[in-house]
C-alpha cells in the first residue's frame, strides 16, 4: 500500500495505469472482504449448531449416522475394539503436535463406527507411537457428538493407513473408505467425538473446526479498510495532480 501511494504521488507515473491498478485492487479488496464475511457467517452457523447439539442426548438406535444432525449428542451401546485403533496424525492442541485416537465401536446390529477418544501428545518420534491401549468393559454405553472425519483442504499431506502390520496404525487425513479397508469392516461415514466426561479418553476440547467466526469477520473488515484507504490515497493523489496541472 505504501509503494502504491508513492507511485501515485510521483509526477512521472502514468496516471491511467495507477488509476487502473487502484480500481483493480479496490475490487479485489472488496471481494476478499465479502468472501471472509460469508465464511464468518457460515462458521457462525456451525458454532450455533455446535451449541444446540449440547441441549439433549438422543439414542442412536437403528438410525444411521448420516441421518443425525452434525454435532448432535447421541447415546450408543456397543463393543470397543482396542486392538484395532488408528492414530490420526497432524493434529495439534494448544500449539503442540500430536494425534487423535480413533477406536472402532461395534454396535449390536453389526454396524461399526469410529469413536474419537481425544488427543495425545507426540512422543518425539513416529517410530515410537503413544500407548493408547485400554481394557474396556465387554459392552459399553457412551455419549458423544456426531461429526465428520477431519479432512485436509488439499490432498497434500494425506496418508492412508497401512492395510497390514501392527496396531495402532498411523494415518493422516484419511478417507473413511481407507479406514474401512484397513479395518476390513464397513464403517459409518461419520465419527463420534467422545464426551469430555466419559472414561477411557484423552484431551477432548471439542469445538467446530476452523477459525472462530469473529476472526473471519475481523479479516473482512480489514480488507474493506484496505479498500477505503486505497480510495483515500487515490483521491489525495488526484487533488495534488490537479493542483500541479494549474
Amino acid at each position: 500500500m505504501i509503494l502504491l501511494q508513492r507511485s501515485m504521488l510521483r509526477p512521472s507515473a502514468p496516471w491511467w495505469a495507477m488509476t487502473a491498478l487502484a480500481v483493480a485492487l479496490c475490487v479485489a479488496f472488496l471481494g476478499l472482504g465479502r468472501w471472509q464475511w460469508q465464511r464468518g457467517q457460515a462458521r457462525q452457523k456451525e458454532w450455533d449448531a455446535f451449541a444446540r447439539g449440547a441441549d439433549e442426548v438422543r439414542p442412536l438406535g437403528a438410525s444411521k449416522m448420516d441421518d443425525v444432525p452434525r454435532f448432535a449428542r447421541v447415546a450408543l451401546t456397543g463393543r470397543f475394539r482396542p486392538d484395532r485403533q488408528f492414530l490420526l496424525d497432524n493434529r495439534s492442541h494448544g500449539g503442540e503436535p500430536g494425534y487423535e485416537v480413533l477406536t472402532p465401536l461395534e454396535l449390536a446390529d453389526g454396524r461399526a463406527l469410529l469413536v474419537d477418544r481425544g488427543w495425545v501428545a507426540f512422543t518425539g518420534s513416529r517410530a515410537r507411537l503413544p500407548d493408547v491401549s485400554f481394557a474396556p468393559a465387554p459392552v459399553v454405553t457412551l455419549v458423544g457428538r456426531v461429526d465428520n472425519l477431519p479432512s485436509a483442504g488439499l490432498d497434500y499431506g494425506r496418508a492412508p493407513p497401512a492395510l497390514n502390520g501392527s496396531w495402532p496404525r498411523l494415518t493422516s487425513y484419511p478417507r473413511m473408505s481407507e479406514l474401512a479397508a484397513a479395518l476390513d469392516h464397513e464403517l459409518e461415514r461419520r465419527i463420534v467425538l467422545l464426551d469430555p466426561s466419559a472414561a477411557d479418553g484423552y484431551v477432548r476440547d471439542w469445538r467446530p473446526p476452523g477459525l472462530p467466526p469473529a476472526r473471519h469477520l475481523a479479516y473482512a473488515i480489514q480488507w474493506w479498510l484496505f479498500a477505503v484507504t486505497l480510495v483515500v490515497i487515490w483521491s489525495v493523489a488526484s487533488v495534488r495532480r490537479a493542483r500541479r496541472a494549474r
